[in-house]
């Protein structure tokens, strides 16, 4: 079959390893599957000690580098070196047998390494969130050794694209002169849908869907449980998700004596999401910096009101649908959720809107406006 374009992608994290990175590239290529003219390879990591191929479709094939990882959701540095050290070879022989067009690298570091040392295709760069100077505390040493490289990665891309207007900002404060556009992440409205019998449960039933990392902040939603429990509001935290920071939060929760209040759910696989959402009430987030939340999207189509720290993404996604909390502190928590707790009516206005919200992010829309930046990138290649 001739393909119109022929696109290599590249993502050191794809599901089951990583984040809402991984989940987001995954949604996307289920777009480009029903894309008869676009055909595209994806190198990514695997938990298989050698090199395992799989065909997503007829149009797309994966390729897993192995490597050692201790946790699904939390990337060593080692790992990251090690992805990076077994990719480049494989990666070059991808580009030298694959006659493509281009190639799509999902975080500018490490995969967007690879093609500006590689130098051969032009490439887009999808910023996703820790590739961005400043977006993560763990990483700031590491930005500061790493400035010159980001530079110039940035610099030599056909084009940097954020996935959001927040992460847009950041990114843009590193690199001014750059011209940084935005491409949102995406949600499936037919599988995520609200319950056609929304109402306030008791206990309230709150969820948050996060890794167990130091920037997602999980210990002041924990406390905000503490907070609401001290002030007489009966409320559950769900927490869907891995980290190495679990036992650290069993133990807060055993502390302050809300263990039979905060439920850790672990990995929750992608096909029971739907119910776990339509079996709350209230989303929370507590992040310190996100690209844009998946997990939130996906809770607005379920109906769900949001109460978020502020943080990049929540300008796009929370209007009338929540309450964005100035400061990440347990008390701005609880005083938000018991508001909606106390105002029924509300709350099912928020829901209403959540639902509605959601509706104007599809990954149809995504798919079809990286499918023209692929055309116009790719023209622009033949006519140098």
């Amino acid at each position: 079959m001739a393909y119109k374009y022929n696109i290599l992608m590249l993502n050191y994290e794809f599901p089951p390893i990583g984040g809402g990175a991984g989940q987001a590239h995954y949604r996307l290529l289920q777009q480009y599957a029903s894309m008869t003219d676009l055909k595209v390879d994806v190198l990514t990591s695997g938990l298989n000690k050698l090199i395992v191929t799989e065909r997503l479709s007829e149009n797309i094939t994966i390729y897993k580098v192995g490597i050692h990882k201790k946790n699904l959701h939390y990337w060593r540095k080692i790992e990251v070196l090690e992805w990076l050290f077994r990719a480049k070879g494989y990666y070059r022989r991808l580009v030298d047998d694959g006659d493509y067009d281009l190639v799509h690298a999902f975080f500018g570091f490490p995969t967007g390494w690879l093609c500006y040392r590689d130098g051969k295709l032009p490439y887009i760069i999808s910023l996703r969130g820790s590739d961005v100077p400043g977006f993560n505390i763990r990483l700031g040493l590491d930005y500061k050794l790493l400035a010159g490289s980001f530079r110039r990665i940035w610099q030599s891309a056909s084009a940097v694209i954020a996935n959001s207007r927040g992460l847009q900002k950041l990114a843009l404060s590193f690199m001014p002169e750059l011209n940084i556009k935005v491409i949102p992440n995406g949600v499936d409205v037919e599988r995520f849908s609200p319950s056609p019998d929304k109402k306030l449960s008791r206990p309230l039933q709150i969820l948050t869907v996060s890794r167990l990392i130091s920037r997602k902040r999980i210990d002041v939603l924990i406390e905000a449980v503490a907070k609401m429990q001290q002030g007489g509001l009966d409320v559950c935290l769900n927490i869907a998700g891995e980290g190495n920071l679990l036992g650290n939060l069993q133990k807060l929760s055993v502390d302050l004596s809300v263990a039979s209040k905060v439920r850790f759910l672990s990995r929750v696989p992608n096909e029971q999401m739907p119910d776990i959402y339509r079996r709350n009430d209230i989303f929370v987030m507590s992040s310190a910096h996100e690209g844009m939340s998946n997990a939130m999207l996906e809770a607005m189509a379920c109906g769900l009101p949001i109460v978020s720290s502020s943080c990049e993404g929540t300008e796009e996604l929370i209007a009338d649908n929540g309450v964005i909390v100035p400061q990440a502190d347990p008390e701005l928590f609880a005083q938000a959720i018991k508001k909606l707790a106390d105002s029924p009516e509300v709350y099912l206005a928020m829901s209403r809107k959540a639902s509605e919200q959601a509706k104007k992010f599809s990954w149809h829309n995504t798919a079809g406006q990286y499918y023209n930046l692929y055309g116009s990138i790719a023209k622009a290649a033949k006519e140098r």
